[in-house]
């Protein structure tokens, strides 16, 4: 993470009430966790409450919704209806940025990412995103891209139309103003 987006304690506190209001409201996302666990667990890495802060701050809305017993880690996922606002625009990801020769936009999905600290949402985390819900119906989002089809110039993204999830290929370069990314940070 190249930002480092730490709160001031009023913010902190601010950002956290608006996280367990979001949390309380949505509790078929995330059925038998204790908020204070969750909590305690943000203010315990500030660093990692920046990453989640800038994806308030970009349109994500996000919301815990599942826990890793595995790794004590809590998921949090951009829950907005729509892909963020604040991360529309952008092509795929480096490389794709470099290649553009003219009407670049101003960043790449994957460079923001990074900037956050946060991941895209593989295509199987996207699925599991609709299983809560309806997100995407009107805008679709850049999703992590499998290597191989990265490799040949392409990358993925994907939307809700129709009552299902569809995944399509783009040219990594493209960009296009109702597209975006969500993203995830494990904390």
């Amino acid at each position: 993470m190249t930002k480092n987006t730490e709160l001031l304690p009023k913010q902190q506190e601010e950002f956290l009430n608006t996280l367990k209001v979001r949390f309380e409201k949505n509790m078929n996302r995330h059925k038998d966790i204790d908020w204070t666990k969750v909590e305690a667990k943000l203010k315990a890495n500030p660093q990692k409450s920046g990453s989640l802060y800038q994806m308030e701050e970009t349109g994500g809305e996000p919301d815990l919704v599942a826990y890793d017993k595995k790794t004590d880690e809590y998921i949090f996922y951009d829950c907005s209806e729509e892909s963020p606002k604040g991360r529309r625009s952008v092509c795929y990801d480096q490389e794709a940025l470099d290649s553009r020769k003219e009407h670049k936009p101003k960043n790449s999905a994957v460079g923001m990412a990074f900037e956050m600290g946060i991941e895209l949402l593989s295509e199987e985390q996207y699925r599991k995103l609709q299983q809560i819900g309806s997100f995407d119906t009107k805008t679709s989002s850049w999703i992590a891209t499998p290597t191989e089809i990265r490799k040949l110039g392409g990358a993925i993204f994907a939307d809700w139309r129709y009552g299902r999830v569809f995944v399509y290929h783009n040219g990594a370069e493209s960009y296009y103003a109702q597209r975006g990314f969500r993203g995830l940070l494990k904390v």
